[in-house]
């Protein structure tokens, strides 16, 4: 069945964006085509149609190919609440909390898991289009492998190889993984793709014939730099440090404290779109700003340890400062959480069993239980139509469930709350300020379809239909 697999020289290099674009290019062109990852690891999760979760590229990938997507585009979902430890997902549903050693050790168990889920996709798809994770070049990381060439070989798709430009060391890059491959994973690869590149394409031919002598692998194209990217929904928090340039003349500021575990930070891509606001994520080590007008507690993979790093970092000090100036605070899923009297985990979800004391401006509680709330939700807010969805561990109770008597902290569960406009309206008509930037999905359908032209453009297409076995 055709299937052709994207991996990359390591993580951030473009295969999430490459393979959305792809699948938007071959679904203009008719064909029913598929996403899949076989395992990711990110806390940016969307919550699928069939009532489970999956990594948010997978999502956006499935808009690419105009399908709604479903867990077995992403069969398993690493969702790190420690520097070694994860919440696994499999198949949408969250089958425990396991070390990384551990994981490391027992990741080959999912393999029949990834191939049951990728032959239901081909049996559904005319072409289904893999998304690997991190480097084949992890050699070290072999044994037991689902996610890269482990994945490839099991399930006999070709692979091509992707390389970051921006980066520099390119050549190196891909020249070096065709080093430490072994003879079999090698075989595997198919083409190399360069990703990124800024200027006039004719000064890197010298370098791609450099690749394709050193490699023996076809060149399949070279991407240019493309920035309808940096407006997608983005799965790693790394990015957002480096994603903001702020713009004069905007009237609202809004500031979300980059938390250690910050989850589905994509929440807030249609207010930085907007004109009227001037949008700053707070990094460690730096005060929440004293001018600003709403500050957004976001979701979080782990309330209770970013509880202690909020306060860690002094901004309950520098939020009870915002509040006492008559400033608004809206929180998010975990956010909203800490915004609470207390925050219990007797059954040890997050770790050791203990209670800690709220940020205190929500008359609310939140005990964390097992059992994990995933669905859409659609309805109001400030009577603005909404839809979104729900995601989270625990269970709120209290009078303040919505908001604060005085109504300037608000709290809710809802992921992609300021996705449609009206909603985002309602949002900003709280500080005299319009919504202008439209729905947020018809603004992602239109970069994909951009995209998409882009790769028609730069990438020679008619091999990669080859080699997915098209033809």
């Amino acid at each position: 069945m055709p299937a052709i697999m994207f991996q990359g020289c390591g993580s951030d290099v473009g295969k999430s964006v490459i393979v959305a674009g792809l699948c938007r290019l071959f679904a203009n062109r008719g064909l029913k085509v598929l996403p899949f990852k076989p395992q990711n690891m990110s806390n940016n999760a969307a919550v699928t149609a069939d009532g489970g979760e999956i990594g948010r590229a997978q999502a956006l990938q499935a808009m690419g190919a105009r399908v709604a997507p479903t867990v077995d585009m992403n069969p398993v979902l690493l969702k790190p609440q420690s520097d070694t430890g994860a919440q696994v997902i499999v198949h949408g549903r969250m089958a425990g909390t396991w070390a990384a050693r551990a994981y490391q050790e027992r990741k080959g168990e999912m393999l029949a898991v990834v191939l049951e889920s990728f032959a239901r996709l081909q049996a559904a798809s005319d072409l289904v289009i893999v998304e690997g994770a991190g480097s084949p070049a992890e050699v070290n990381l072999r044994a037991g492998d689902i996610a890269n060439m482990g994945f490839a070989r099991a399930a006999d798709v070709p692979v091509v190889l992707i390389g970051d430009i921006d980066r520099g060391h390119v050549i190196a890059a891909l020249a070096g993984t065709r080093v430490v491959l072994d003879a079999a994973d090698c075989a595997m690869i198919k083409g190399f793709v360069i990703n990124k590149f800024r200027g006039d394409p004719a000064l890197f031919d010298d370098g791609r014939l450099e690749i394709v002598t050193r490699t023996g692998w076809r060149d399949l194209g070279m991407v240019p730099w493309l920035a309808a990217a940096r407006r997608l929904p983005a799965e790693d928090a790394m990015v957002l440090e480096n994603t903001h340039a702020p713009a004069a003349g905007r009237r609202i500021k809004i500031v979300v404290p980059m938390l250690s575990r910050i989850a589905n930070f994509d929440d807030f891509d249609p207010l930085r779109a907007e004109p009227s606001v001037d949008f700053n994520f707070i990094p460690p080590g730096t005060p929440l700003p004293g001018d600003a007008d709403l500050v957004i507690l976001p979701g979080t993979k782990s309330t209770l340890a970013d509880l202690k790093f909020f306060r860690a970092q002094g901004w309950d000090i520098d939020l009870q400062a915002h509040v006492r100036r008559g400033g608004r605070v809206l929180g998010i899923c975990g956010g909203f959480q800490m915004l609470g009297r207390s925050v219990a985990d007797p059954d040890c979800i997050e770790g050791p069993a203990e209670t800690l004391p709220g940020l205190g401006l929500l008359d609310v509680e939140t005990t964390l239980t097992a059992d994990k709330v995933l669905k859409p939700v659609s309805g109001t807010f400030d009577g603005a139509a909404f839809d979104g969805f729900e995601m989270h561990v625990g269970h709120t109770t209290g009078p303040d469930l919505a908001r604060s008597p005085d109504g300037r902290i608000t709290g809710t569960y809802v992921h992609g709350l300021f996705a449609r406009q009206t909603a985002r309206a309602a949002i900003l008509r709280w500080f005299g300020a319009e919504a202008r930037a439209g729905d947020h999905a018809a603004a992602v359908d239109a970069l994909l379809d951009e995209i998409a032209l882009s790769l028609e453009t730069s990438l020679d297409i008619r091999a990669l239909e080859g080699i997915a076995g098209l033809l």
